[in-house]
């Protein structure tokens, strides 16, 4: 009887848990999801006030060819350190806050890429990346298997495309351009799978509110990152240019 009730407990125990981490991966996707669209809008609009009767506006030219396109390139960049370095200090509401603002300022970011790209192509990109994306990171979070040294030899490739991407800035080759492109879709295609284990594996049924909210929104910013990689390193050998 004794182990009969023993069983029940760690049953019920483990119910919990479910539900609890249920909940707390929903909430990362939802953050994420909302980061995307609040970036996809800012990117449209962006386009929309920059680009009119077939040139730019003064808008335009302050975005994309003036000095001020470095902030434009830049903040983003800024917005993510300083949410990755104070959400320990900041409350739940002051991060969700800063990572809003840190989506919209991707989207102005990433505006000029309408006037690169097709719209056809972005939207055909955009449904690639979300149907991949939906498989690893669903593959991420249901498999058994321990992704954490597939995850370290990610992260070495990661800094090698950086790297190959700063010196193709002045080589300027096309075939090391596409050859970073496809590599870049392998890299973020494992680290969309090997972040999704991570951030299920950050779970703790007995934290805090804050400190369960902050959680979700790292994990949030990380799928995020992903996503948004994914989706540019396709546009870069999927898309058709105007």
């Amino acid at each position: 009887m004794a182990d009969l009730r023993n069983y029940q407990s760690r049953a019920q125990a483990g119910e919990v848990i479910d539900q609890g981490l249920r909940a707390y991966m929903l909430k990362v996707y939802n953050l994420m999801a909302l980061g995307l669209a609040i970036t996809g809008v800012a990117a449209y609009l962006s386009f929309q006030l920059a680009f009119a009767d077939g040139q730019l506006t003064a808008f335009g030219q302050a975005i994309y060819a003036s000095p001020l396109k470095w902030v434009v390139i830049l903040a983003p960049l800024a917005a993510v350190f300083f949410l990755s370095f104070r959400i320990n200090q900041m409350s739940v509401a002051a991060a969700q806050t800063t990572f809003w603002v840190y989506s919209a300022l991707v989207g102005l970011s990433l505006s000029s890429i309408f006037l690169i790209y097709t719209g056809q192509s972005i939207v055909q990109t955009f449904f690639v990346t979300a149907a991949s994306f939906g498989a690893l990171s669903l593959y991420g979070y249901t498999t058994k298997r321990d992704l954490s040294a597939m995850g370290s030899f990610l992260i070495m490739g990661l800094f090698g495309i950086i790297i190959a991407s700063l010196v193709n800035i002045f080589l300027a080759s096309s075939a090391l351009h596409f050859a970073i492109s496809v590599i870049g879709v392998l890299i973020f295609a494992g680290l969309t799978a090997y972040d999704t284990q991570r951030i299920k594996e950050m779970y703790y049924e007995a934290d805090g509110y804050d400190v369960a909210g902050r959680k979700a929104i790292m994990g949030a910013l990380t799928l995020y990152l992903d996503f948004i990689n994914l989706f540019m390193f396709l546009l870069q050998f999927m898309g058709n240019r105007k």
